[in-house]
């Protein structure tokens, strides 16, 4: 009796899983990867550009790359930053850099300030939070 329903506990648990182990196989075929950049420093910047693009040469073009960035690093993002060129050359490539827009809105920075190649997010860290959820890697160089 007590082999027979521990033998369907664990069948009704293998039941369970596999459908979600199914699922988890299927929806991560695809390479996806979000980075936060929250640094006012360019060696820490061009450490997650050189991430990005070495994801992507590994991975190919069919990865999603995406590059949040808030707080201090903010200041990356501007047109005259030291790492400007890099930034578009990167989002050139495929990679998604978004400014976080409750920064610019704290540091008042406005969408003439900043890199024409970027975009915006309404906050970084909820971007960083809704990738999470939708399966997506967090790395933070």
């Amino acid at each position: 009796m007590v082999k027979t329903l521990f033998t369907t506990a664990v069948l009704a648990t293998v039941l369970v899983v596999l459908p979600g182990c199914a699922t988890t196989s299927a929806s991560s075929t695809a390479s996806k990867v979000v980075f936060q950049v929250s640094d006012n420093d360019a060696q820490k910047w061009n450490l997650a550009l050189n991430n990005a693009k070495n994801v992507q040469t590994a991975l190919g073009q069919s990865a999603a790359v995406e590059i949040v960035v808030y707080g201090p690093g903010i200041g990356m993002l501007t047109a005259d930053s030291s790492v400007s060129n890099r930034v578009a050359a990167a989002v050139k490539s495929g990679v998604n850099v978004v400014a976080c827009e409750n920064t610019m809105q704290a540091k008042k920075l406005t969408t003439a300030d900043m890199n024409p190649a970027i975009g915006y997010v309404p906050a970084g860290v909820v971007e960083i939070m809704a990738k999470q959820q939708q399966g997506w890697s967090y790395v933070r160089p």
